[in-house]
C-alpha cells in the first residue's frame, strides 16, 4: 500500500478522531467508547507507517492524534470528581429504580411497624418499655429535656466533630447490619428493618407521650429524609442479597449470590451517601436549639423532596452518544 493509499484509506478515522479530540477540548461530551476504539486504531496505524518508513508529514499527524487521545484517555484533570457526579446524578437513582420491587418490600418492613410502634407508644404506657429498656428511654428524655442547649444529645457530649463521627459511626452501623444480614436468605435484613422500624417508632412515640415532642420533632425533622431513606436503601440491598440465594434460577447458588451482589453495590452506595449526608445534618444543624422549629420544618420539607426526587427523576434524561 502506497502513502497516498494508505492515507486516503484511514483519513476519515483520523479525520473523526480529531473530531472528538476537538469537542472534549470544548468541553463537550464525547463518546467514550468509541473514541478510545479510534485511539486503538491509530496507534495501530501508526506502528505501521512507522514501520514502512512513510513520509515525515504523514508520521507526524498521527503521532499528534496519538498524543493527544494518550493525554485524554489517561489524564484525570478532575479527580475523579466528574465520575463521582455521574454516579450520583444518573448511576445510583437508576439503580434504585431498577431495583423497585426490594426497595418496596423494605420500604414496607421498615415504615409499618414504624407507624404501628408509634401509636401503641402513644396509646399505651408500657409498651415502649416490652421493647427498649427504661435505663434507654430515660436517656432519650434526658436529650430532648427542656433546657437543654443543643437537642438530640446529652448535654455533656463533646462538640460538633465528636458528634459528627459519632453520628457516622452509628448510622454506618445500622446500614452494613442491614445490609450484612441479607446473607441470610434475606431474613436478617428483614428483621433488622422490622426491629429498626420498631425501635424507632416506640422512642418517638414515648417522647411525644411524655410531652417533649416539641423538642423532638425540629431535632429530627431535617435528617430523617436522609436517614430514614438511606437505612431502607441498605435493608433493600440486602434484600435484594438475599433474593439471589432464595431464587438461583438457572445458575448455582454461589454464581446467583455474585450476580445478586453486583445488583446490591449501587443501593449499598446510595444508602452509605445519604447516611453520611445525616450524620452531617444531625450534628451540625439539628441540634441547632436557636434555629426556629419553623424553619427547621421547611428545610425538611425540602430535603424530603430532594431526596425522592433524585431516586425518582434523576437519571432518566437520554444519552445523547456521538
Amino acid at each position: 500500500m502506497t502513502p497516498l493509499h494508505f492515507e486516503a484509506e484511514y483519513r476519515p478515522l483520523w479525520d473523526g478522531l480529531a473530531e472528538q479530540l476537538q469537542l472534549a477540548r470544548q468541553g463537550k461530551p464525547v463518546d467514550a467508547a468509541l473514541l478510545a476504539a479510534r485511539y486503538r486504531r491509530v496507534c495501530e496505524n501508526l506502528a505501521l507507517a512507522q514501520s514502512r518508513a512513510y513520509p515525515v508529514h504523514l508520521l507526524a499527524r498521527l503521532e499528534q492524534l496519538a498524543n493527544e487521545a494518550h493525554q485524554l484517555v489517561y489524564r484525570r484533570q478532575d479527580y475523579g470528581l466528574h465520575r463521582f457526579g455521574l454516579l450520583l446524578r444518573i448511576e445510583l437513582p437508576r439503580a434504585v429504580r431498577a431495583e423497585r420491587r426490594c426497595v418496596l418490600l423494605a420500604l414496607a418492613l421498615f415504615a409499618l411497624p414504624l407507624l404501628l410502634s408509634f401509636a401503641l407508644s402513644r396509646l399505651e404506657l408500657d409498651f415502649a418499655l416490652r421493647l427498649l429498656e427504661a435505663g434507654q428511654l430515660r436517656e432519650m428524655e434526658s436529650m430532648y429535656a427542656d433546657g437543654n442547649k443543643a437537642m438530640g444529645r446529652e448535654r455533656t457530649a463533646g462538640d460538633d466533630w465528636v458528634m459528627f463521627g459519632h453520628y457516622i459511626f452509628n448510622n454506618i452501623g445500622i446500614g452494613f447490619r442491614c445490609f450484612g444480614a441479607g446473607v441470610l436468605a434475606g431474613v436478617g435484613s428483614a428483621f433488622v428493618l422490622v426491629y429498626n422500624g420498631l425501635a424507632i417508632g416506640a422512642v418517638l412515640g414515648h417522647l411525644q407521650r411524655v410531652g417533649l415532642g416539641h423538642n423532638l420533632w425540629p431535632f429530627v425533622a431535617t435528617h430523617s429524609a436522609f436517614e430514614l431513606t438511606g437505612i431502607v436503601l441498605a435493608g433493600a440491598a440486602g434484600l435484594r442479597l438475599g433474593l439471589g440465594w432464595l431464587s438461583p434460577g438457572r445458575r448455582s447458588r454461589l454464581d446467583a449470590l455474585r450476580a445478586a451482589a453486583l445488583a446490591a453495590v449501587p443501593l449499598v452506595y446510595a444508602a452509605f451517601f445519604l447516611l453520611f449526608v445525616a450524620a452531617a445534618v444531625e450534628a451540625f444543624w439539628s441540634p441547632a436549639a436557636w434555629i426556629l422549629p419553623g424553619v427547621k420544618y421547611t428545610v425538611a420539607l425540602l430535603c424530603w423532596l430532594l431526596v425522592l426526587g433524585w431516586l425518582l427523576f434523576m437519571g432518566r434524561e437520554k444519552s445523547h452518544a456521538r
